[in-house]
């Protein structure tokens, strides 16, 4: 049985220049790499993604690291699936929604 205390999530938040048509290019291709990945978007330039270990972040780690364009700047949280479901979010003062853990039948 998975346990909710060592399940992970990452949180990806970076900033990319965008004011040459080259930089935009670079930051398309890195939010690509992002989505084939596994990543979702959460909100623009923050990006999360379930993990089922430390180790698997810490090679998604190295692998943003690797695609890092020029002059951009990338924070990664990491935190437990029981955290993750502490998460409150607002969305067009329509009130709080809790993050909900995906099923295991959704991730395998």
């Amino acid at each position: 049985m998975l346990f909710s205390y060592r399940l992970m999530w990452m949180l990806v938040m970076f900033d990319l220049p965008v004011i040459e048509k080259a930089d935009r290019k670079a930051a398309t291709d890195f939010r690509n790499h992002l989505l084939n990945l596994g990543f979702e978007m959460a909100q623009f330039s923050v990006y999360m993604r379930f993990c089922s270990s430390t180790a698997q972040v810490d090679t998604l780690a190295k692998k943003i690291e690797h695609y890092l364009p020029i002059g951009g700047k990338i924070s990664i949280l990491q935190f437990t699936d029981k955290q993750y479901e502490k998460i409150i979010s607002f969305q067009d003062s329509s009130g709080l929604s809790k993050k909900k853990s995906p099923c295991q039948y959704e991730l395998f």
